[in-house]
């Protein structure tokens, strides 16, 4: 069983970067496919990124391609999201997650406890 750990997020302008973190406890981390998910106040939960258990294919939201990036170093059991030219629509609680296979879908096996992230215009 996977226990996840997020670290990063925070406050930023819009316009600015930020990069989450994700690490994992089990052994079992490169067996995992690892997506990110997110949260805005009274909105359902949506996907933004995933990628496979080698890191060689990832999946992004319309909203995330070519200003989101996730990759993941299965040596330090961790998956990363680079976030950049944020504006406050991409403020909300974002998530790490893992699953077996990947998927853009929201249904994941594993979450970490969520990590906010404010945007201010």
């Amino acid at each position: 069983q996977e226990q996840l750990v997020q670290s990063g997020g925070g406050l930023v302008q819009a316009g600015g970067s930020l990069r989450l973190s994700c690490a994992a406890s089990g052994r079992g981390f490169s067996s995992y496919a690892m997506g990110w998910l997110r949260q805005a106040p009274g909105k359902d939960r949506e996907f933004v990124a995933a990628i496979s258990r080698g890191g060689g294919l990832t999946y992004y939201a319309d909203f995330a391609k070519g200003r989101f990036t996730i990759s993941r170093a299965n040596a330090r059991n961790t998956v990363y999201l680079q976030m950049n030219s944020l504006n406050a629509e991409d403020t909300a609680v974002y998530y790490c997650a893992a699953k077996a296979s990947i998927t853009t879908t929201i249904n994941y096996d594993y979450w970490g406890q969520g990590t906010q992230v404010t945007v201010s215009s």
